[in-house]
């Protein structure tokens, strides 16, 4: 690993305090940037997402798909733990924090709204930086791709019944302009243009490995700017409210760290090689937060409680996931190669 590599989660905190301080020093500037967006895609950070995505997908050998199906641990792995615990342990955690032993430090009347923003991120499993979070412990990037499809797959039948379930409500309406566009813009154009390279680099003679290490630095660096304008963008909230955005946290991060233990515990139960063990645990670990925040304001309001919890969750993913890539790296050697 370079330097640069190496200390990324120094640069992920310094990103993480410069999106705090242009924040509140610049927020017409962070105002500005957050109204570039379409069906609540913010269109810099999807650039930026794009940015890192893409030199997983030129690792993509669409002739070895196929020999994914003859593995299919990983994926029952990942399916059910996004779809038959994920969201039910985060709506289970939201009602025992926020009506029980956070009931006397915030408004009771918002608890409600704080748990249903904690079930939209729990149904919504990550579509777009689980590839980044892939590539940083070295994943399989077959595996990864047929895993993010065939959750997405399962995301347009099972979010609306899921979250209709547990929020009690029975008019839950997909945003699927939201969906789609994440899904196109993460997946398709990224793999579109990923395999183009890889035939060009092949074509002429060229490694596929030397050229994505050469542009894994603006990878890097689409990373470190994305935690600046996200932080940027909620600056003044954080500052404003830091009580309330630490307490919204606390399930978040239980949840989070208690999803991958489980989920890299079960990969290493099944003597899943590293490469799917991995990514395996680190996608039901990841939220797709566009998704849950688009739901979020539409249900409740831009202002609301739960809009608030699902942009929260926002801002804890990406320390909190680069914690867990540091630990699947320094324990690569546990599990079988």
């Amino acid at each position: 690993m370079s330097l640069f590599e190496r200390w990324l989660t120094l640069w992920v905190a310094l990103g993480i305090l410069a999106g705090l301080v242009l924040g509140n020093l610049m927020p017409g500037v962070f105002a500005a940037l957050a109204r570039l967006e379409y069906a609540s895609v913010n269109l810099v950070v999807a650039v930026l997402i794009w940015a890192m995505v893409y030199p997983m997908m030129i690792a993509i050998d669409f002739g070895s798909l196929k020999e994914v199906g003859q593995r299919p641990k990983g994926l029952v792995i990942t399916l059910v733990i996004n779809w038959l615990i994920k969201p039910f342990t985060m709506a289970a955690l939201g009602v025992l924090f926020f009506n029980h032993l956070f009931a006397g430090l915030m408004d009771p009347a918002k608890a409600p709204e704080y748990i249903a923003g904690l079930i939209l991120l729990g149904a919504a499993p990550c579509t777009a930086m689980v590839f980044v979070w892939s590539q940083l412990t070295k994943g399989d990037a077959n595996y990864t791709l047929v895993q993010v499809s065939v959750n997405d797959l399962i995301m347009v039948v099972a979010f609306a019944p899921i979250v209709a379930f547990l929020l009690g409500v029975t008019d839950i309406e997909v945003p699927w302009e939201t969906l789609i566009l994440s899904v196109v813009l993460y997946i398709v154009i990224p793999l579109i243009a990923g395999a183009l390279t890889r035939r060009a680099l092949l074509a002429r003679g060229g490694s596929v490995e030397a050229f994505t290490a050469r542009i894994k630095p603006a990878s890097v660096l689409g990373l470190l700017l994305t935690v600046v304008l996200l932080f940027g963008f909620q600056g003044p909230v954080i500052i404003a409210q830091p009580l309330l955005i630490a307490l919204i946290a606390v399930p978040i991060i239980i949840q989070s760290y208690g999803i991958f233990a489980l989920g890299y515990a079960w990969a290493f139960a099944w003597k899943l090689p590293h490469k799917v063990a991995a990514p395996c645990a680190l996608i039901g670990t990841s939220n797709f937060f566009e998704l849950a925040v688009a739901v979020a304001i539409g249900l409740f309001g831009l202002n609301s409680g739960a809009a608030l919890a699902t942009v929260v969750g926002v801002l804890v993913e990406v320390p909190v996931m680069l914690s867990l890539v540091a630990f699947a790296n320094r324990t690569r050697d546990r599990f079988p190669t």
